[in-house]
């Protein structure tokens, strides 16, 4: 074999990558105006840098929804049973069930609230000055709001069948004069000739018809104090009950609790009944 002539062997491959460069470096001057000086360019590929994992961040929240499940009729009330039983075990944590000390003050003030308007009742049926104090006044025409006759008057019984009623301001005998009248007891007021804030009022006489109302009142009062005996009565057997659902009162004392109960409030029942009664007989005998 013969040698080739050097002009006519083919460049290198270092004199390729040579001529690739400074062409390169040509065109980027022209093109970004840079002198040729300042750009450098390598032959070979510098190795780039792996990218980084992102670094790790919280997982945003979610927010969930809910749609509640139908219930059937029964299951519908279970949990306001369940919140009742929880609030009657609260109630009768701290309950004894022979503790009937509310019963008894629940009669106690009924007895003494009857006694009270048993006193305001006068026998025969004569007229109780008390009725006429307790009277509702409007003192503005038009206006819903009353007073009690005794707030802005004084009534003062006078001897013989005649009430005085001294009224405190001069635009007040008005309104007192019309509540006066308008009452069920037929009483009709007159002013004083020489003292204008002063009223008359003259009382009539007993009827066998006033009689029969004041035993009505007395039957009246019975009747109310009845009432507040048998709300303390509700209200402590509510506690019995709270106690029965708790479980925290054994079934034997729970039954003898409640007959206890009873004898309570039927003591208390004999005794509304025969003060009425005993008020029944004084207002007919007068």
């Amino acid at each position: 074999m013969f040698p080739i002539p050097l002009r006519q062997r083919p460049p290198s491959l270092a004199l390729l990558s040579h001529l690739r460069i400074r062409y390169a470096r040509e065109t980027l001057s022209e093109c970004i105006c840079i002198p040729k000086a300042q750009l450098h360019l390598q032959s070979h590929i510098t190795p780039r840098p792996l990218p980084r994992a992102p670094a790790h961040t919280a997982p945003s929240p979610r927010f969930l929804s809910t749609t509640p499940s139908l219930l059937k009729k029964g299951q519908r009330d279970e949990p306001k049973r369940t919140v009742e039983k929880a609030t009657a075990r609260s109630e009768a944590a701290d309950n004894d069930p022979y503790d009937f000390s509310g019963l008894e003050a629940g009669i106690d003030r009924a007895l003494e609230r009857l006694t009270e308007d048993l006193s305001k009742l006068k026998p025969g049926g004569r007229f109780n000055p008390d009725t006429l104090e307790a009277l509702r006044v409007s003192l503005v025409k038009g206006s819903r709001e009353t007073v009690r006759l005794g707030d802005v008057a004084q009534v003062m019984p006078r001897g013989g069948r005649t009430v005085v009623v001294l009224v405190g301001e001069a635009e007040h005998v008005k309104p007192i004069t019309s509540a006066i009248l308008a009452s069920p007891h037929s009483l009709n007021p007159v002013p004083a000739p020489h003292a204008p804030l002063e009223l008359h009022v003259p009382v009539p006489p007993a009827t066998q018809e006033s009689r029969q109302q004041t035993v009505a009142a007395a039957a009246k009062a019975g009747e109310a104090a009845g009432h507040t005996v048998r709300q303390a009565r509700g209200a402590q057997q509510k506690l019995l009950r709270a106690m029965e659902l708790a479980k925290t009162v054994r079934p034997d004392d729970l039954k003898r609790a409640k007959e206890r109960m009873e004898k309570v409030v039927e003591k208390g029942n004999e005794e509304v009944k025969r003060r009425v009664e005993g008020a029944r007989r004084a207002l007919e005998r007068g």
